[in-house]
């Protein structure tokens, strides 16, 4: 899991008049190319305030609990609580990063398919209740540690088992013995969470998960369950095109199935949904190489047969550091070039970005067209956010860039207007102005 910072506290600057984001990154490479050339992340927290307006508009009726596993930047986690999104944490740490921010625990759900039995008992401790389960001995485990537990029976879904290595949930079969076995150890179900992932484009998808879970349902109030939550997962882009999509799939399925007079709480995780737009990543050129392209990559790239070369940089951050998701499966964004006396016509030559350690697992981008540049120029990356997704503590990086974090005027009042006061609510912050 990727922090971008450790202090904390924290200060927003205010950008006021015709000052913007790129405005903020020209400020700062100019700072850093007096000093030590260290990469450097601005975020913008009015993205999320933007998001959230969107899903408020687009998926009025379905309430967003936030997978802290997506970013797990304090600020991201304040801004989101004064919000009113609730929070899906995969462990202890997460767990303790939100209740911080002062969320009260019936807006946190506990996540993961093998929880340790002192997170468990942390979260009894700490009044979360609301656990995902899927599975046999996680239920006994759950019955040993949480008893007062309320369960999200997690069920599988085709796209999920398909595109995953491992197939995460149960089926309809493993359900009804899960329910019975819950109801005999005395331990509460109250609803069902499904995941059909992002990159899944068949919205039927959503109608077999809906099914599937709606059948759960019967099977709990069958048994004498209080069957309330509805999760319908993660599968959220952060494009407000997938998520008309996905919610057009949904709606006459929700009416259908789990209509508001039934009085189901339905709730979904969107993550890169919110924090896709939020954090941009500057970083540096400091080394460079020049190497012959063959025959074949030239025909791959459609481009003429000739000796043009291929161009290598080294970035002063790779795939041990701020690029850590790449590892994990993540895709790196390809990067814009910061060169204020580039030309608008300039050549563009075939190039690959790799990190500082000269190691062949440290690539970042495999092959992209950039004009050729030189040590010192810098590259920026938009979208970094999901690139910090679960990195392990042992590959963290002890000299973590400096976020600068920033909010426009205009998000700040609509903060201001929606009852979210931030100088109150988000109590590790403050507030300064910045114009150019």
């Amino acid at each position: 899991m990727k922090d971008f910072t450790d202090e904390p506290n924290y200060t927003i600057e205010l950008l006021e008049g015709r000052t913007t984001l790129e405005d903020v990154i020209d400020n700062h490479i100019y700072e850093q190319a007096l000093v030590e050339k260290n990469a450097f992340v601005v975020a913008d927290l009015g993205a999320l305030m933007r998001q959230h307006v969107l899903w408020r508009n687009s998926m009025p009726q379905v309430r967003p609990f936030y997978p802290v596993r997506c970013n797990s930047s304090p600020a991201v986690i304040e801004v989101l609580a004064a919000l009113g999104v609730g929070f899906v944490c995969a462990n202890k740490a997460e767990a303790t990063l939100v209740l911080n921010s002062d969320v009260a625990p019936e807006n946190i759900i506990l996540s993961g398919a093998c929880k340790q039995l002192a997170y468990l008992k942390y979260a009894a401790k700490n009044g979360i209740s609301y656990l995902v389960c899927d599975s046999e001995t996680e239920l006994c485990k759950i019955t040993r540690a949480h008893p007062n537990a309320k369960l999200l029976l997690q069920v599988s879904t085709e796209p999920h088992a398909e595109e995953a290595s491992m197939s995460f949930g149960c089926s309809l079969k493993s359900c009804r013995h899960l329910l019975e076995m819950a109801k005999e150890l005395g331990v509460q179900v109250v609803g069902v969470t499904f995941q059909v992932p992002a990159s899944c484009k068949d919205p039927e998808a959503y109608t077999h998960a809906l099914s599937d879970a709606r059948c759960v349902f019967d099977m709990g109030e069958e048994l004498g369950f209080n069957m309330s939550i509805l999760d319908v997962g993660g599968g959220f882009s952060g494009s407000e095109t997938q998520l008309e999509q996905v919610h057009a799939a949904m709606k006459p399925l929700l009416e259908a199935y789990f209509p508001p007079m039934s009085g189901v709480s339905v709730i979904a995780e969107p993550g890169s949904f919110y924090v896709s737009s939020t954090f941009t990543l500057a970083v540096n050129v400091i080394g460079k190489e020049v190497v012959a392209r063959d025959l074949q990559d030239q025909l791959q790239d459609k481009l003429t047969p000739n000796d043009e070369p291929e161009f290598l940089y080294y970035m002063s951050e790779g795939v041990y550091g701020s690029f850590v998701g790449k590892l994990l499966g993540g895709t790196v964004p390809l990067p814009s070039v910061h060169k204020t006396s580039m030309a608008s016509e300039e050549l563009l030559f075939s190039s690959s970005l790799w990190g500082p350690t000269c190691d062949t697992l440290d690539q970042v981008v495999e092959r992209c067209l950039l004009p050729e540049l030189l040590v010192g120029d810098w590259l920026i990356f938009s979208n970094m956010a999901s690139l910090s997704y679960g990195e392990p503590t042992t590959l963290s990086n002890p000299d973590k860039p400096t976020v600068y974090y920033t909010i426009a005027t205009a998000d700040w009042y609509d903060m201001q207007e929606a009852g979210i006061p931030i100088e109150s609510t988000m109590k590790n912050f403050s507030l300064v102005q910045y114009d150019m």
